[in-house]
């Protein structure tokens, strides 16, 4: 039988639900006849799909790292899963971990580490912890719609206030104004910082490649109301996609300036795993008329392949496309003033808090 091409579901990224990397079948939709969906136009396909959120298991919450291309080395994420719907996210893979797609499951079948804050106090008080930088968000985003109701993120934050425990938080989000009460106060120590995602300035184009995240604007915002309260904002122009909105490189890190940013970065869009597929399906679906010039440069700035993973490549790709790429992202930078993002905050004034039952000091 063939296979049935889904059609774009209204806020969500991925067009399909292709199968995990680690399953030992591969599910496709097909017509037995039975259904109608050739004589229906495929309507039944685009019913809208629902998020479930689930609560994970956490053992531990902090996660460490030895990439040298990343200016990190412990984060904490409080999500699987990631109902933002970017099409180009690479955190995606992570979901066949779960035995779940890296497609639609991705998007709507979320997982909640409701004891996050409990944990990371609880690994803060080891006497073995050496205090460093935290970055919030590294995987998926911890501002995501069902931060909501969920309150994770805030708790954390919480945490970190508490401990004087720095923070870097990654997001596209603008409701990380909502804990302004927290942040700035830990910005004025030296404690937390702030890098937004601008990937494109237009609207369109970011509600079908990140359905579910702040608008455009929204995210311009949030970067000026950061700088205003005192808390170091970084804007991320990431990533940045060939023939699509790579020509917005310099107006995007123009705008981000304007807002109050300081410093910024940009990654080449990552194709890793999973992602490859499912990126060039969105494309034939939803820019059919580019879609063979991205992919085309894609492969000429990782060296024939659409992705390279070797560290101090991955993130900024080679070959002259990505040199040219390069060599723009300096010259704006150096004309708006954007230094490198930088991770310098204080770890000096870490302090563990007294638990509740602990007996007080009569220092």
């Amino acid at each position: 039988m063939d296979e049935i091409r889904r059609s774009p579901i209204k806020g969500r990224g991925a067009v399909s639900n292709a199968t995990g990397r680690f399953e030992r079948e591969t599910r496709v939709l097909t017509d037995d006849g039975w259904t109608g969906y050739a004589e229906s136009g495929n309507e039944a396909l685009s019913d809208p799909v629902r998020t479930t959120v689930s609560p994970a298991s956490a053992k531990s919450i902090v996660t460490a790292n030895q990439s040298p291309d990343i200016p990190f080395d412990r984060s904490v994420n409080p999500y699987q899963g990631c109902e933002h719907a970017c099409i180009y996210c690479f955190a995606r893979p992570t979901h066949a971990y779960l035995g779940l797609s890296p497609g639609l499951d991705f998007e709507t079948k979320l997982f909640a580490k409701r004891n996050a804050a409990e944990l990371l106090a609880k690994e803060l008080r080891a006497k073995s912890y050496v205090c460093q930088p935290l970055a919030l968000g590294a995987n998926t985003d911890p501002y995501q719609p069902i931060e909501r109701t969920e309150g994770i993120t805030r708790r954390v934050l919480e945490v970190c206030r508490d401990f004087n425990q720095p923070v870097s938080i990654i997001t596209k989000s603008a409701l990380v104004l909502r804990d302004l009460d927290i942040l700035a106060p830990m910005a004025a120590q030296g404690l937390a910082s702030v890098a937004v995602s601008v990937t494109t300035l237009d609207r369109d184009l970011a509600r079908t490649m990140e359905p579910r995240a702040s608008t455009p604007p929204r995210r311009l915002e949030a970067i000026r109301a950061l700088s205003e309260a005192g808390v170091p904002v970084a804007v991320l122009a990431s990533p940045m996609i060939p023939a699509l909105n790579d020509h917005e490189l310099e107006a995007i890190l123009e705008a981000a300036a304007g807002a109050g940013a300081t410093a910024a970065n940009y990654i080449l869009l990552r194709l890793p795993l999973e992602i490859a597929s499912l990126f060039e399906e969105w494309l034939r679906v939803h820019a059919p008329n580019r879609a063979d010039r991205v992919l085309s440069l894609m492969r000429q700035s990782r060296d024939g392949a659409l992705y390279r993973s070797g560290f101090g490549t991955r993130m900024k790709g080679s070959g002259p496309y990505a040199e040219l790429l390069r060599h723009r992202f300096k010259l704006a930078c150096r004309k708006h003033g954007l230094g490198g993002r930088s991770w310098q905050l204080d770890c000096s004034r870490f302090r563990v808090p007294p638990a509740v039952g602990d007996q007080l000091s009569l220092l």
